[in-house]
């Protein structure tokens, strides 16, 4: 099947997950899952031996790509993408492509353009210029920014029921669960329990689903820090059409979102009440994001 049909791979590199698949045409050669445990993208040259191994561990012995395309986690700005592919391309003698892994949704989703919003631990959008220029805003990690990914809504979350305390009122929804999840015995002890984290992405993040369900057992807390989740995401669209991104459609990804309809709610609700972005039409991203990657790939043949 290689020596007739071009063998195209795209891989997406997620911040926990790693999805690569591998195609003969409409043929499904390899789909293989891993952690994104070892990924490096601040040094091209480790990130790309480490995608070289990807490759050969999940294709049959001797075959070789046509074609590949990465979407990488944290891969910020376009120099740093381009050495990527440069020392990538010692490893193939093939066209590859690298981008940001949330460039992947908007082909995923089968557009030519639009913008490509992701809330999961964190938060980022991405989308084009018409010369092709890549912008993304966002993305700047739990300490910095975030908002709207679960690791900026626990962040929020605390400083509510902070700021609730400081005031005199009895915690609440919010503030309980909260002092359940970081184990602490009151809500002054959550601060130091946020600074002590060795990951705070992934130590924040994974205490989302507290503020969920306190919004759905009434919190008024609970509920602003997601309406206020859903705005900031609202926000990361306005900024990319005040750059003159086309902002027509967007492709929603995200482990966060994609789980809780309240903070999808609430995007939406903020993108409908914005002047800035009238007529941009939101879409859940049905299909894997390493299809956008695949598409990609398909497109250097």
């Amino acid at each position: 099947m290689q020596d007739f049909t071009p063998l195209v791979i795209g891989i997406d590199v997620g911040g926990t997950k790693t999805h690569l698949r591998a195609y003969a045409g409409d043929d499904l050669v390899a789909d293989h899952v891993r952690t994104s445990s070892g990924w490096r993208p601040h040094d091209p040259v480790a990130a790309a031996g480490w995608l070289a191994a990807l490759v050969a561990g999940a294709l049959p012995k001797g075959v070789r790509p046509a074609a590949l395309s990465v979407g990488g986690h944290a891969c910020e700005t376009s120099r740093q993408c381009a050495q990527i592919r440069t020392a990538l391309q010692l490893h193939f003698d093939a066209p590859a492509s690298v981008v940001g892994d949330a460039e992947l949704l908007v082909p995923a989703a089968g557009l030519d353009k639009g913008v490509g919003l992701v809330a999961g631990t964190g938060s980022v959008a991405v989308g084009r210029l018409a010369d092709g220029t890549s912008v993304q805003v966002g993305g700047w990690g739990a300490v910095l920014g975030d908002e709207g990914g679960s690791a900026g809504l626990v962040r929020e979350a605390a400083r509510a029921v902070w700021a609730a305390h400081d005031l005199g009122e009895e915690p609440d929804a919010l503030a309980l669960g909260l002092i359940d999840a970081f184990q602490v015995p009151e809500v002054p002890a959550l601060g130091a329990a946020l600074e002590s984290a060795k990951s705070p992405s992934a130590d924040w993040g994974r205490h989302a689903p507290v503020v969920f369900a306190a919004a759905a057992a009434g919190s008024p807390l609970a509920r602003a820090v997601i309406d206020e989740g859903g705005r900031s995401l609202a926000a990361l669209v306005e900024q990319l059409a005040a750059r003159g991104v086309p902002v027509d459609d967007i492709v929603i990804a995200g482990s966060t979102i994609l789980a809780q309809p309240g903070l999808y709610d609430a995007f939406t609700a903020a993108l409908a009440d914005s002047v800035a972005v009238p007529g941009a039409q939101p879409r859940l991203l049905e299909v894997p994001p390493v299809e956008g990657a695949v598409a990609l790939a398909r497109s250097l043949l």
